[in-house]
């Protein structure tokens, strides 16, 4: 979703970092782009202009135009002051008399149902016990959604029919006591917010259940339409967070760096896919890395945890460290990479990799090349991948008109994955010299050792 606003700072921070010495002239004009840049990203122009007005007032500071390294310090600036424009983080507040009443509201079409479903494996896969509350009666459909949801996730639904939205609330309470539920999240109906009868429903549904949690379901995608309508959301009900949809969209991302200045409403999630697991807790400090295209690890790092299989992680070592890894191994790495998410999104998480992506061909990173390798791989025999070698011109026609491919493209993956165990062997074995070297034991953490 930043991809355009972090190119454009990025190029605005090459040229700070590439002066010597800055002067007040120069810290303006790159402010005058970092602004541009925002405005074009859809923030709001009032959030625009209080931010760069904090970043000058430090940015012309002595300590910075005075400084060894006036651009890493400008550059730090900026990030701060994003951080503090992102807010903090805000987990989930808990009842202390379960269950918790989490009441989500949004306007229609914003992705409230899925994300009423991601909420609620989000809190079983942390323990929890969660209820879904079909309280959108106003749609049949909306009710038929959060049921199928629920029986694909196996989370439990409360819904009823032919009856109005409080009463389905109300009795679900009963329902969710009854089930030793820890959690209720009530779907309510989305609606435009100059629906005065509809916010009326949703207002009256929150003074009767006083939910631990009022959050609104803001899609990224409407840029200033969603600050707007935060805006009069929280006037209304008094909301309590926000959960942003749709970040992994191609929209400008304006909304996502506005909507929390403006409300002063904390962001607690964000959904970053279509998947039932696509909802994350929000971190401003990682979103504010992205945004300056400086990654996020971190995430990273958490989405292969998720994952993993300790187990099956030290066998695959072993097999890397000993080269008996074979395509089998090379397929179950690639299925557990599909798992995290879309390349794109992984590739936005490593520090300084967008950039590079840019020099290679257009479908260099792209999910279907994965699904083509895989396609490859599936074609062969259980020997094949384990003996790939075996594979000569026949046997390559034969996978390439099973796989839909051509002979080429299984020579190709074929070579590379040659290269690939080439480098492990050579890795291994200078891990393997260098933990001798030092006497050690041969640990291959050891070489980074001070």
């Amino acid at each position: 979703m930043f991809e355009i606003l972090s190119d454009k700072l990025q190029n605005v921070f090459t040229r700070l970092t590439g002066k010597g010495r800055l002067t007040e002239k120069d810290v303006d004009e790159a402010l005058r782009e970092v602004r541009l840049a925002l405005l074009e990203a859809d923030v709001n122009f009032r959030v625009v202009r209080e931010y760069l007005a904090k970043v000058r007032e430090r940015a012309i500071g002595v300590d910075v135009l005075e400084s060894l390294t006036p651009g890493q310090q400008v550059i730090k600036i900026v990030h701060e002051e994003m951080l503090d424009l992102l807010g903090g983080e805000s987990r989930l507040t808990s009842s202390s008399q379960p269950p918790t009443i989490i009441l989500l509201a949004g306007l229609q079409g914003s992705g409230k149902t899925t994300t009423a479903s991601k909420l609620a494996l989000y809190l079983r896969r942390n323990g929890g016990r969660p209820l879904l509350v079909a309280a959108d009666v106003k749609r049949p459909a909306a009710i038929d959604q959060l049921e199928t949801l629920g029986k694909q996730l196996d989370i439990p639904v409360y819904s009823e029919r032919g009856v109005d939205a409080l009463t389905v609330v109300n009795n679900s309470l009963r329902a969710a006591k009854e089930s030793n539920a820890s959690a209720i999240i009530l779907d309510t109906a989305g609606r435009l917010h100059i629906d005065e009868e509809m916010m009326a429903e949703v207002k009256a549904i929150k003074e009767n259940v006083k939910p631990t949690e009022c959050l609104l379901v803001v899609d990224a995608m409407t840029g200033q339409d969603a600050v707007q309508a935060a805006e009069q959301f929280n006037n209304t009900l008094g909301l309590t967070g926000l959960i942003m949809t749709k970040m992994d969209g191609d929209a400008r991302g304006g909304a996502a760096l506005s909507v929390r200045h403006v409300t002063g409403v904390p962001i607690k999630f964000i959904g970053v896919g279509e998947k039932p697991d696509a909802l994350e807790q929000y971190h401003p400090d990682r979103l504010a890395s992205r945004i300056l295209g400086m990654g996020d690890v971190l995430t990273l790092i958490e989405k292969a945890q998720m994952g993993a299989d300790d187990k099956k992680m030290q066998e695959m070592e072993r097999k890397m460290r000993t080269a008996t890894f074979d395509l089998s191994d090379f397929l179950e790495q690639l299925q557990q990479v599909k798992q995290m998410g879309p390349l794109s999104q992984l590739i936005e998480m490593i520090p300084g990799a967008s950039r590079l992506t840019k020099q290679l061909p257009k479908n260099a990173v792209d999910d279907n090349q994965l699904k083509k390798v895989e396609a490859i791989i599936f074609s062969m025999t259980l020997e094949e991948r384990r003996n790939p070698d075996k594979i000569d011109g026949s046997r390559r026609r034969r996978i390439a008109t099973g796989s839909g491919s051509s002979a080429q493209e299984v020579n190709r993956l074929l070579n590379q994955f040659r290269d690939m165990k080439k480098m492990m062997q050579q890795y291994s074995k200078m891990m393997t010299r260098g933990g001798r070297k030092g006497g050690r034991g041969g640990n291959p953490l050891d070489m980074f050792r001070m």
